[in-house]
C-alpha cells in the first residue's frame, strides 16, 4: 500500500489475551495433525476400549440379562477399582503409540528448518512454546485416557447409585490424577526427544526405544542381579505402579519402594565387603 494515499489504519479491535496466547501454537499443530487420515482412524480405533466396556457395565446392571445367565451376587462381575484400573492400562499402550507418533513431529521441524526464531520474533517465550507444543499431546492423550473413564464412572454410578458413587469417589480421582502424570510424563518425554534428535522418524523410534526396551534392560537387570531396581529403567512399569498405588492397589507386585530396595542393596554389599 502506498504511503501517500493515507489510508491504512493501525489494528483496533481486541488482543487476545497474555495467558492464553500459547493456545494459537496449539490450535495450528492440531490442526496438521487432524489432516492425517491413519492418525484419526487409529484415535477413532483406541475408543473401542471405551464401547466394549460401557456395554459390559450395561449387562452388569440389566435384570434380564442377569437373570438369564443366573449370575451370583445380582452381577456377572465386580465394578472396582480394579476394573477402572485395567481400562486405563489398555487406554496407556494406545498412549505411548500415539506419542511416538505425534510427539516427534511438533519441535524437530522447527529445529531442523531454524524457524524459532519466526517463533521467538512474536510475544511468545520459551515457555509458552513448550506449553504450546505440549497441549497438543496433552489433547490426544486427554481423550484416550481421564475423558472416557470418566465417562465410564459416571455410566456405572448412574446404574449403581449415589451410595456407590460417594463409596468410591476415590476412582474418579485415581482416574484424573493418574492420566495427568502420564500425560506429563509421555509429553515431556516426547518434546525432550524430538528436541534433542531433530529428525522425527529417529525420535519417534527413539521414543518408542525408550518406552519398552528400558524394559527389557530392567528385566535383565532384575534377572542377574536379583533385584527390583531394575523397574526403575521401565516406564511402563513405573507408570502402572503409580496407577496402582493411586487405585488403592496392591504395588509390591510391580515395585519395591526405592528406600527399601536401596537399603536391601547396602546391606548385601556392606556383609559381602565384611566378609573379605
Amino acid at each position: 500500500m502506498a504511503v501517500y494515499k493515507r489510508s491504512y489504519r493501525g489494528y483496533s479491535g481486541a488482543y487476545t489475551p497474555e495467558w492464553s496466547r500459547f493456545l494459537i501454537l496449539t490450535r495450528c499443530a492440531s490442526q496438521g495433525l487432524y489432516r492425517s487420515k491413519a492418525i484419526t482412524g487409529f484415535l477413532i480405533a483406541c475408543w473401542l476400549p471405551f464401547v466394549v466396556t460401557a456395554l459390559l457395565i450395561y449387562l452388569n446392571h440389566n435384570s434380564s440379562i442377569l437373570s438369564m445367565l443366573k449370575a451370583s451376587g445380582g452381577q456377572l462381575f465386580s465394578i472396582d477399582a480394579k476394573f477402572f484400573k485395567n481400562f486405563l492400562q489398555i487406554q496407556l499402550s494406545a498412549a505411548f503409540i500415539v506419542t511416538a507418533f505425534v510427539g516427534p513431529g511438533l519441535i524437530s521441524p522447527d529445529l531442523g528448518n531454524n524457524a524459532l526464531v519466526l517463533y521467538f520474533c512474536r510475544p511468545f517465550s520459551r515457555t509458552e512454546y513448550v506449553l504450546g507444543k505440549l497441549m497438543v499431546i496433552a489433547k490426544l492423550l486427554s481423550l484416550l485416557t481421564w475423558i472416557p473413564g470418566l465417562i465410564l464412572f459416571a455410566i456405572q454410578s448412574s446404574l449403581a447409585g449415589w451410595t456407590w458413587m460417594f463409596t468410591n469417589l476415590y476412582i474418579a480421582a485415581a482416574i484424573f490424577l493418574g492420566s495427568v502424570i502420564l500425560i506429563l510424563v509421555l509429553s515431556l518425554l516426547a518434546l525432550a526427544l524430538s528436541a534433542w534428535v531433530k529428525w522425527k522418524p529417529v525420535a519417534g523410534a527413539l521414543v518408542l526405544g525408550v518406552l519398552f526396551l528400558g524394559a527389557g534392560f530392567g528385566a535383565a537387570i532384575n534377572g542377574v542381579m536379583r533385584t527390583q531396581l531394575g523397574h526403575l529403567l521401565s516406564i511402563p512399569v513405573l507408570l502402572e505402579t503409580v496407577l496402582s498405588s493411586l487405585f488403592r492397589l496392591d504395588t509390591s507386585v510391580y515395585i519395591r519402594p526405592l528406600a527399601v530396595s536401596v537399603s536391601i542393596a547396602f546391606k548385601k554389599i556392606s556383609s559381602s565387603v565384611s566378609r573379605r
